[in-house]
C-alpha cells in the first residue's frame, strides 16, 4: 500500500534561520524582519534566494525613526519622554509638546498651527460657576464656589425677573455647614430718575447688623417687574477674616423710577465662605435670571 507524506498538521515555529538546521515542511522560521515557512526540506538553503525551499508567509513594515530632529516617528514611546508630554502632528510628523509649567494653559500659537503653553496674564477671570433659569425659582445657589484658589471674586447676575411686582434682591454668604452669616454692615450711594417726567436725585443709606446683603436697602423702593442686573466684586471670601463686597446695581423701581446704586458691604464674622445664596427677601420667586461666578487670577 504506498504511504502518503500528509506532512505537519500545523506550522512548526522553528524561530530564527539557521543555515546548519536541516527543515521540514511547514517548519517557520525568520529573517530580516519577515517570515517564512519550508515548502521542501533541506538544509543550507538561505530563505532570502531558495524559493524552491521557502514561502514568504509576512513581510516586516517599513522602520520608522524615533521621531527626533522633524521627522517622523513612529515610536511613540521614545517621542514623549516624560511624564505630562503631549504628541502633536505638524507638517512632518508626530512631535513632542513638552509638558508646561503648574497653572498654564494650552492654546494654539500665533500661526495656529501648534499647540502650545501660556500663562495666564494678572487679573484674568476664570469661570468658576453659571446658572440660569427661565421659570420660577425661589433662591439660587452657587454652592461651594469659592476656594483657597482665588482672593478676589467677580459675580455677573443679569436678566433678574421677579414672578411679581415689588420685590428686594438679597444675598446671602454661606459658610461650609451650610449656614448663612450674619452681621452684614452696608452701606451705598444711589441716583435716580423718574420713569415719567424729569425728576431726578440722589442720597445715600446705610444698613448695619443685617442677616443679608440689601442691595437697595429699607428706604428704596422695591423692584419691578423690568430685569434688574448686578455685579459685584467679593474679597478673600474663602479666608476665615471678614468678606467685602463692592456692588453695582441698576433696577427700575416700583414706583417707576431708575435706580443706579453704588454699595459696599462688610461682614463682621471672621469665617470662611463657600457659597452665594440669591433670594428675594419677602419669599418671591425668580422668574428668570442668568449668573456667573469668576475667579480673578493674580
Amino acid at each position: 500500500m504506498a504511504t502518503i507524506n500528509l506532512g505537519a498538521i500545523k506550522f512548526n515555529w522553528k524561530g530564527a534561520y539557521n543555515n546548519s538546521t536541516t527543515y521540514a515542511v511547514d517548519d517557520v522560521v525568520s529573517s530580516g524582519g519577515n517570515s517564512y515557512v519550508c515548502i521542501q526540506a533541506s538544509q543550507g538553503n538561505a530563505v532570502g534566494n531558495a524559493t524552491a525551499y521557502w514561502n514568504i508567509m509576512s513581510s516586516a513594515g517599513t522602520n520608522g525613526t524615533n521621531g527626533t530632529n522633524g521627522t517622523n516617528g513612529t515610536d511613540v514611546g521614545t517621542v514623549i519622554t516624560a511624564q505630562g508630554d503631549m504628541l502633536y502632528r505638524d507638517g512632518s510628523g508626530l512631535q513632542r509638546l513638552a509638558k508646561g509649567t503648574a497653572n498654564q494653559t494650552l492654546q494654539m500659537n500665533g500661526s495656529a498651527n501648534a499647540p502650545t503653553w501660556v500663562t495666564a496674564e494678572s487679573g484674568t477671570l476664570v469661570k468658576i460657576a453659571t446658572l440660569e433659569h427661565s421659570s420660577n425659582v425661589s433662591a439660587v445657589n452657587f454652592t461651594n464656589c469659592f476656594t483657597a484658589d482665588y482672593d478676589v471674586y467677580e459675580v455677573y447676575f443679569s436678566n433678574i425677573h421677579s414672578d411679581s411686582n415689588s420685590y428686594e434682591l438679597a444675598v446671602g454668604l454661606v459658610d461650609a455647614s451650610g449656614n448663612q452669616l450674619a452681621s452684614n454692615y452696608m452701606t451705598a450711594t444711589y441716583s435716580y430718575i423718574a420713569y415719567a417726567g424729569n425728576s431726578s436725585g440722589h442720597n445715600a443709606y446705610g444698613q448695619d447688623d443685617d442677616s443679608r446683603i440689601r442691595l437697595i436697602g429699607e428706604n428704596l423702593d422695591n423692584g419691578a417687574f423690568d430685569p434688574s442686573q448686578l455685579k459685584m466684586t467679593i474679597y478673600n471670601p474663602y479666608a476665615s477674616i471678614h468678606t467685602t463686597t463692592q456692588y453695582w446695581y441698576s433696577i427700575r423701581a416700583a414706583n417707576n423710577h431708575y435706580y443706579n446704586v453704588l454699595g459696599t458691604a462688610q461682614n463682621k464674622n471672621q469665617t470662611s465662605v463657600r457659597s452665594l445664596k440669591f433670594y428675594q427677601n419677602g419669599g418671591g420667586n425668580f422668574a428668570g435670571f442668568k449668573g456667573t461666578v469668576y475667579g480673578v487670577k493674580r
